[in-house]
Protein backbone atom coordinates (compact mmCIF):
# COMPACT_ATOMS: atom_id res chain seq x y z
CA UNK A 1 0.00 0.00 0.00
CA UNK A 2 1.52 3.30 -1.12
CA UNK A 3 0.91 6.31 1.11
CA UNK A 4 1.45 9.93 0.09
CA UNK A 5 2.55 12.83 2.30
CA UNK A 6 0.29 15.83 2.91
CA UNK A 7 1.94 18.94 1.40
CA UNK A 8 0.78 21.17 4.26
CA UNK A 9 0.67 19.12 7.45
CA UNK A 10 3.17 16.37 6.65
CA UNK A 11 0.73 13.61 7.69
CA UNK A 12 0.30 10.37 5.71
CA UNK A 13 -2.49 10.17 3.12
CA UNK A 14 -3.78 6.66 2.55
CA UNK A 15 -5.09 5.46 -0.84
CA UNK A 16 -8.55 6.75 -1.81
CA UNK A 17 -8.25 9.61 0.67
CA UNK A 18 -7.51 13.32 0.19
CA UNK A 19 -7.41 15.66 -2.76
CA UNK A 20 -4.87 16.66 -5.37
CA UNK A 21 -4.20 20.31 -6.25
CA UNK A 22 -2.20 21.23 -9.34
CA UNK A 23 -0.94 24.82 -9.43
CA UNK A 24 -0.56 26.88 -12.63
CA UNK A 25 3.17 26.09 -12.80
CA UNK A 26 2.28 22.33 -12.81
CA UNK A 27 3.46 21.78 -9.23
CA UNK A 28 1.38 19.07 -7.51
CA UNK A 29 0.14 19.42 -3.91
CA UNK A 30 -1.63 16.65 -1.99
CA UNK A 31 -3.94 17.31 0.95
CA UNK A 32 -5.39 14.75 3.36
CA UNK A 33 -8.24 16.96 4.56
CA UNK A 34 -10.09 20.04 3.40
CA UNK A 35 -8.72 21.80 6.51
CA UNK A 36 -5.15 21.36 5.22
CA UNK A 37 -6.16 22.47 1.73
CA UNK A 38 -7.98 25.53 3.06
CA UNK A 39 -5.01 26.62 5.20
CA UNK A 40 -2.64 26.13 2.24
CA UNK A 41 -4.86 28.21 -0.05
CA UNK A 42 -4.97 30.94 2.63
CA UNK A 43 -1.18 30.94 2.38
CA UNK A 44 -0.76 30.04 6.05
CA UNK A 45 2.72 29.02 7.13
CA UNK A 46 2.72 25.41 8.40
CA UNK A 47 5.79 26.20 10.54
CA UNK A 48 3.58 28.46 12.68
CA UNK A 49 0.69 26.01 13.10
CA UNK A 50 1.28 23.87 16.16
CA UNK A 51 -0.24 20.56 15.02
CA UNK A 52 1.71 20.19 11.75
CA UNK A 53 4.73 17.91 11.40
CA UNK A 54 6.94 20.79 10.22
CA UNK A 55 6.17 22.75 13.40
CA UNK A 56 6.86 19.72 15.61
CA UNK A 57 10.17 19.06 13.86
CA UNK A 58 11.21 22.71 14.17
CA UNK A 59 10.36 22.89 17.88
CA UNK A 60 11.86 19.46 18.74
CA UNK A 61 8.57 17.92 19.87
CA UNK A 62 8.08 14.19 20.39
CA UNK A 63 11.71 13.15 20.00
CA UNK A 64 11.87 10.06 22.22
CA UNK A 65 15.46 8.94 21.50
CA UNK A 66 17.04 11.91 23.27
CA UNK A 67 15.33 11.52 26.65
CA UNK A 68 18.53 12.13 28.62
CA UNK A 69 19.26 15.82 29.03
CA UNK A 70 22.64 17.16 28.05
CA UNK A 71 24.83 17.50 31.08
CA UNK A 72 26.04 21.02 31.61
CA UNK A 73 29.55 21.68 32.81
CA UNK A 74 29.82 23.15 36.27
CA UNK A 75 32.08 26.13 36.71
CA UNK A 76 35.12 25.44 38.83
CA UNK A 77 36.59 28.21 40.95
CA UNK A 78 40.34 28.62 40.77
CA UNK A 79 42.33 30.86 43.05
CA UNK A 80 45.06 32.90 41.43
CA UNK A 81 47.35 35.63 42.56
CA UNK A 82 46.78 39.18 41.39
CA UNK A 83 49.24 41.81 40.23
CA UNK A 84 50.13 43.19 43.68
CA UNK A 85 50.23 39.89 45.61
CA UNK A 86 50.81 36.21 44.99
CA UNK A 87 48.46 33.46 46.20
CA UNK A 88 50.44 32.83 49.41
CA UNK A 89 50.21 36.51 50.44
CA UNK A 90 46.46 36.55 49.79
CA UNK A 91 45.97 33.37 51.85
CA UNK A 92 48.04 34.85 54.70
CA UNK A 93 45.87 38.00 54.71
CA UNK A 94 42.68 35.93 54.70
CA UNK A 95 43.83 33.80 57.64
CA UNK A 96 44.89 36.88 59.66
CA UNK A 97 42.68 37.79 62.62
CA UNK A 98 40.57 40.94 62.54
CA UNK A 99 42.52 42.49 65.43
CA UNK A 100 45.87 41.97 63.69
CA UNK A 101 44.45 43.46 60.48
CA UNK A 102 43.17 46.51 62.38
CA UNK A 103 46.54 46.97 64.09
CA UNK A 104 48.38 46.82 60.74
CA UNK A 105 45.96 49.36 59.25
CA UNK A 106 46.43 51.86 62.10
CA UNK A 107 50.22 51.48 61.86
CA UNK A 108 50.08 52.19 58.10
CA UNK A 109 47.88 55.27 58.71
CA UNK A 110 50.27 56.61 61.37
CA UNK A 111 53.24 56.12 59.04
CA UNK A 112 51.47 57.92 56.17
CA UNK A 113 50.54 60.84 58.45
CA UNK A 114 54.12 61.17 59.69
CA UNK A 115 55.46 61.21 56.13
CA UNK A 116 52.92 63.85 55.11
CA UNK A 117 53.82 66.05 58.11
CA UNK A 118 57.53 65.75 57.32
CA UNK A 119 56.92 66.67 53.68
CA UNK A 120 54.90 69.76 54.64
CA UNK A 121 57.54 70.94 57.10
CA UNK A 122 60.17 70.74 54.32
CA UNK A 123 57.87 72.79 52.11
CA UNK A 124 57.42 75.45 54.83
CA UNK A 125 61.18 75.81 55.23
CA UNK A 126 61.69 76.26 51.48
CA UNK A 127 58.80 78.71 51.00
CA UNK A 128 60.07 81.86 52.84
CA UNK A 129 63.37 81.78 50.96
CA UNK A 130 61.69 81.95 47.56
CA UNK A 131 59.07 84.57 48.50
CA UNK A 132 56.38 85.91 46.22
CA UNK A 133 57.25 88.29 43.39
CA UNK A 134 54.95 91.35 43.11
CA UNK A 135 52.66 91.40 40.09
CA UNK A 136 54.06 93.90 37.57
CA UNK A 137 51.13 94.02 35.15
CA UNK A 138 47.71 95.31 36.22
CA UNK A 139 45.08 92.63 36.71
CA UNK A 140 42.87 92.07 33.68
CA UNK A 141 39.59 90.16 33.72
CA UNK A 142 38.78 87.50 31.18
CA UNK A 143 36.13 89.76 29.69
CA UNK A 144 38.73 92.50 29.10
CA UNK A 145 41.14 90.03 27.54
CA UNK A 146 38.51 89.13 25.01
CA UNK A 147 37.96 92.79 24.19
CA UNK A 148 34.64 93.12 25.97
CA UNK A 149 33.29 96.03 28.08
CA UNK A 150 34.61 94.91 31.47
CA UNK A 151 35.97 97.66 33.78
CA UNK A 152 36.65 100.61 31.43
Amino acid sequence: MKTEIDSFSGFRIYPSRGRLFVRGDNKVFRFGTSKNESLFLQRKNPRKIAWTQVYRRMHKKGITEEVAKKRSRKTVKHQRGIVGADLAAIAARRNQSAAARLQARTAAIQKAKAEKKEKESKKEKAKPAAGRAPASAPRVSKQQMKGGKGGR
